[in-house]
């Protein structure tokens, strides 16, 4: 069996290379070419080139690098269609994998798979259209995502998200990390300002008004930042100095031990204010209750906000299909909901953990790893099972 399989950031290679253990788990001589990372160059992917040649994100980057990022697009679809795989795979990157699913249909018949669905029950419901046309298949991360891909006319499992196979800090871990950072018995409260600079930039003004108000009304709380790596310098440049001092945990100090400081930090926490997005899945994962917030720019907000089909964007809520966790969106986004609500978290947690406890449930926690579910729906949908 012959999988031609692509991905070009982190996260998709991670997915990746589970997919391709569960493959060859099913299928020992299995061979893998493509565009992958260490992850999936580990499992014995043959890569075109560097997957950091297509990592590109945001309008003004792909305009940026669109004349780069075309060639490499025919340059693999043409490796695609000379190679005649069973199966192409592509990884999350739509503005990447999809136009090369597109030129490999447009040139055979091999079987096109798309791991990762986009977003298409929150806004551009058209997207699933136009996918259709050159794509077979989808393997979906969130449960209730394949009706609206098998709506178009594609296939579509639910393979589990990755985050429930993420290793968790237990209650030793969160001891030993307040007492690392002699935190004592105070509460802790996580902020979580994003992974972008423009989100950084943007929130971090705001949740730094959050943190005075909780120092005023709670003196006692202690704040901690595990700022991402690629942000790390203008977190410190722009939180460092709020009145109340946050604990940054900066990734360019901790080094490897970074991922086991961030958990130990994420399990130790009373609540957690965090942007909108995946980040809620991992607070979920590990236990902690928070309060999600998020804004964006005049223009972004008024296009978006026409385009939003849901009434929350954050995944915990979706997932559990409740509205626990409390979420303050573009013009709401301000200082003052924001810390009644968190107070309000702190004070009553348990409202919830249900809803945490109910989102991991959902999203595969109990149940066979991700990576061998989407294994199993790729040999399934070429008929090899």
């Amino acid at each position: 069996m012959h999988v031609f399989i692509t991905a070009g950031e982190p996260s998709g290679d991670k997915l990746g290379a589970a997919l391709m253990q569960g493959l060859r788990a099913r299928v020992p001589d299995v061979q893998f070419t493509g565009i992958g990372g260490e992850r999936m160059l580990d499992e014995g992917l043959e890569s075109l080139f560097p997957m950091d040649e297509i990592s590109v994100m945001g309008i003004t980057e792909i305009l940026r690098q669109y004349g780069t990022l075309k060639a490499r697009i025919r340059e693999t679809a043409e490796a695609v269609v000379a190679a005649k795989p069973d199966v192409l795979i592509t990884i999350d990157l739509p503005e990447f994998s999809l136009r090369v699913a597109k030129q490999v249909k447009a040139a055979s018949d091999i079987r096109t798979v798309h791991y990762v669905a986009p977003t298409v029950w929150a806004w551009r419901p058209g997207r699933a259209d136009k996918m259709a046309t050159h794509v077979d298949q989808v393997l979906a991360l969130l449960p209730f995502e394949p009706p609206y891909m098998e709506a178009a006319g594609m296939r579509c499992d639910f393979v589990g998200h990755p985050v429930v196979t993420e290793p968790q800090a237990d209650s030793a871990d969160a001891a030993a990390f307040r007492l690392r950072h002699d935190l004592g018995t105070a509460p802790l409260a996580l902020v979580l300002p994003g992974s972008r600079r423009s989100e950084v930039s943007r929130l971090a003004p705001v949740f730094g008004e959050v943190a005075k108000r909780l120092h005023e009304a709670r003196p006692e709380l202690r704040l901690v930042i595990p700022a991402a790596a690629p942000v790390a310098g203008m977190v410190r440049e722009l939180c460092g100095g709020w009145e109340v001092a946050p604990l940054i945990l900066d990734p360019r100090e901790l080094g490897p031990e970074m991922q086991a400081e961030k958990r130990a930090a994420f399990r130790a926490a009373d609540v957690a204010l965090a942007a909108s997005g995946t980040v809620s899945l991992e607070l979920a994962a590990a236990g902690t209750p928070m309060v999600v917030a998020y804004d964006m720019g005049w223009l972004s907000r008024q296009i978006i906000g026409q385009m939003l089909r849901v009434d929350t964007v954050t995944l915990v809520n979706l997932v559990s299909d409740t509205r626990a966790v409390p979420e303050f969106i573009g013009k709401n986004c301000r200082p003052d909901p924001i810390a009644r609500a968190l107070l309000g978290v702190l004070d009553a947690p348990e409202a919830q953990t249900e809803a945490m406890a109910l989102t991991m449930e959902r999203l595969g926690r109990s149940g066979p790893h991700p990576g061998d579910r989407a294994a199993q729906a790729v040999l399934e949908g070429l008929g090899r099972v």
